[in-house]
């Protein structure tokens, strides 16, 4: 099976280390990996974004046009990039940020997750990254949430490793948000 995902937003919202995350927990699942990350010259505020491709067998470029999923973390994302994903595909909205404005894509399910809010209750906004990668992990099945877990302890630099009790429990309630 072969899996891809686009997830961008603004510089600061974790956009890269979920994507870094989902590569990771993807190869821990034996699965072979692309990842390309992207993101402006500004430090924190700019655009990011990334794309992850994960695949049982080769995984192609990891330049994808028109994703299989997008996870949208702000509203500019949305406006620029939720009608690229493919027919039949998902897009994953951060509905804290995001509007969508009663727009429908045809063949696309929109799923709006209260993202920053979500992380914002859990105590820290920073987590909205984990809250978007276990709505994404809920969605599509594509991988287990355990190998998420796993997978925090290679993405994390070891000074934050304390903290993955926490991002584990974002990535929870995330999912549960997506379940819906």
């Amino acid at each position: 099976m072969r899996y891809d995902v686009f997830i961008a937003g603004y510089g600061g919202q974790g956009v890269l280390l979920a994507g870094n995350l989902l590569s990771y927990a993807a190869i821990h699942e034996g699965k072979n990996v692309s990842f390309f990350p992207a993101y402006g010259v500004e430090k924190r505020g700019g655009a990011a974004m990334c794309t992850v491709v994960f695949a049982d067998g080769e995984t192609g470029s990891p330049v994808v046009g028109n994703p299989s999923v997008s996870v949208l973390l702000n509203q500019l994302s949305f406006d620029k990039y939720a009608s690229k994903v493919k027919r039949g595909g998902v897009c994953i909205v951060n509905s804290t940020l995001i509007d969508i404005g009663g727009l429908t894509i045809p063949e696309v399910e929109i799923v709006q997750v209260p993202m920053n809010q979500i992380a914002l209750d859990m105590g820290d906004v920073r987590m909205v990254n984990m809250v978007a990668c276990g709505a994404y992990i809920e969605k599509t099945g594509a991988m287990q949430l355990s190998s998420l877990e796993a997978a925090l302890k290679k993405a994390l630099p070891e000074r934050n490793h304390k903290l993955i009790p926490a991002n584990v429990n974002a990535m929870n309630a995330g999912a549960k948000a997506a379940k819906g």
